[in-house]
């Protein structure tokens, strides 16, 4: 029971720490262009189908991972916290590895809140299934913007980066838009010309290389935080 406690009172803590600040601001940017995008959907297409929903989803989730994960090492060093993380004892996986746990959750959480949405502004949808699909995309990208603020050591600056590589993805994306190395591959938007069993193959490899990305990056993160001296 004092176990349970103790991790509700860590949980806690760090979500006031990795949420505080701006992040209010780019979930309620969110939430507005997310129903702006059903608006728009709702009153132009009389033909909804869930690949509309899917794309409706993907930048309201981006902008809640975006903040947590490029600002998060920046807040450390701005509240001078950072010298006391490094006296923990395997601070990076305690401490930041953590914090990164709770950012998914939380934002697959809130993917699912926007999910229940779009079911009632909509049209119904599997909404758990949705945000478990969205959250492979995000994984990718939230532990690539982790990993790039490690190198940075600057939250501003790495937002820029982020930006750059955002657009980078998206130019890829219509290159690759039916290639299972295509980042927002969108699993809905079925290719009428493509056998389904073989989409599904697709689709199912695109998951396992974004989750494999994001191991990499999440491990290439930890070993940059291993150099306590260029963060001090």
């Amino acid at each position: 029971m004092n176990k349970v406690l103790l991790l509700w009172k860590m949980t806690r803590y760090n979500l006031q720490i990795v949420f505080s600040g701006k992040f209010i601001w780019f979930m309620i940017a969110s939430l507005a262009f997310f129903l702006f995008t059903c608006t728009m959907i709702a009153f132009n297409n009389k033909n909804i189908q869930y690949s509309d929903i899917y794309t409706s989803l993907v930048f309201p989730g981006m902008l809640l991972m975006f903040y947590p994960t490029v600002f998060g090492i920046q807040h450390d060093i701005d509240s001078r916290t950072i010298e006391l993380l490094f006296g923990i004892p395997d601070y990076r996986f305690k401490v930041w590895l953590f914090r990164i746990l709770i950012i998914f959750v939380f934002v697959f959480l809130l993917l699912i809140v926007f999910g229940w949405m779009a079911w009632f502004l909509i049209e119904p949808i599997p909404v758990v299934l949705f945000a478990f699909q969205l959250m492979f995309p995000l994984l990718f990208l939230g532990s690539m913007a982790f990993w790039v603020s490690t190198i940075i050591r600057n939250g501003n600056a790495t937002a820029v980066v982020m930006v750059i590589l955002g657009i980078i993805i998206m130019i890829f994306t219509n290159l690759l838009r039916n290639s299972y190395w295509n980042i927002m591959l969108n699993p809905y938007q079925v290719p009428s010309d493509l056998n389904p069993e073989i989409w599904a193959k697709i689709v199912f490899k695109n998951r396992v290389f974004l989750f494999a990305g994001s191991i990499v990056f999440l491990l290439a993160g930890m070993l940059k935080l291993q150099k306590r001296e260029k963060f001090i």
